[in-house]
């Protein structure tokens, strides 16, 4: 597939996707999602891609929808309406339950939707200026497909202040509420997010961080006893591969592993 609004590339086993629209804030359109979907399947896929950067050009990462969507919405059936909405959700779904490790990189504005794609990758960073909001009801709108995971990554109580609120915070702040992991100066960015993707590339067995993933993804929703039968299968299933004797055989005779 050829990228309108997108680019990729791999650079020492990091794959970048990084939104291209900076004339329209870097906002989403069901082309854009439809790209964004592509890209991702497209890295999961990648053999020389290991961890995966998201991140985007200009002064925002992702202002939500663009305004010729969202007068275009005026118009929508409801059949029209539920195809996007089922569109967004996918590909939310699919960073969440994605193999590989996905690192979100922001700089500027992340509101609505594209607060709900920062919120939605394994690890954020942001930098000092970056600001952040679901201002969804500030237009009438709802964040109906964030909030499924914003109440699992920070809990329902502080979902519900930043949901209802609609209100614009900063990086600070939204490192305080744990909807991002990581504040850095502007100027340091990228160097950030670099060495961090580099160090999880060396220090870590991509089937380990899958299996992770994985698990994280689908346990909440079992009982204890189907968790604990779950996550026996899964230990038992990690044992049996390669990275795990390669680990615990390093680990043995004291020698230094490189993933």
């Amino acid at each position: 597939m050829e990228y309108e609004f997108i680019t990729y590339h791999t650079e020492q086993r990091i794959g970048y996707i990084t939104l291209n629209r900076p004339d329209k804030r870097n906002a989403l359109s069901f082309d854009v999602v439809s790209e964004l979907q592509d890209a991702f399947d497209s890295a999961d896929k990648d053999e020389n891609c290991k961890v995966i950067v998201l991140k985007a050009n200009g002064k925002a990462f992702c202002a939500g929808a663009d305004l010729d969507f969202l007068q275009k919405l005026q118009n929508f059936t409801f059949e029209d309406n539920f195809k996007d909405s089922s569109h967004l959700a996918e590909l939310f779904d699919k960073i969440y339950q994605l193999d590989k490790v996905v690192i979100a990189q922001i700089q500027g504005a992340a509101l609505a939707g594209g607060c709900g794609l920062a919120s939605i990758c394994d690890f954020s960073f942001a930098a000092q200026s970056a600001t952040f909001g679901y201002t969804e009801a500030r237009i009438g709108f709802i964040p109906a497909i964030v909030m499924i995971y914003l109440i699992r990554k920070i809990g329902e109580g502080k979902a519900r202040e930043l949901l209802l609120s609609a209100d614009i915070i900063s990086a600070e702040q939204a490192k305080q509420y744990g909807l991002i992991n990581y504040v850095v100066p502007d100027e340091n960015l990228q160097e950030a997010v670099k060495s961090f993707a580099l160090r999880l590339c060396e220090q870590n067995s991509a089937q380990s961080m899958n299996f992770t993933k994985r698990m994280i993804a689908d346990v909440q929703g079992m009982s204890i006893k189907d968790a604990l039968e779950f996550a026996a299968k899964m230990n038992a299933e990690a044992r049996a591969n390669e990275d795990c004797k390669k680990g615990i055989s390093a680990f043995l005779n004291k020698e230094k592993i490189t993933w």
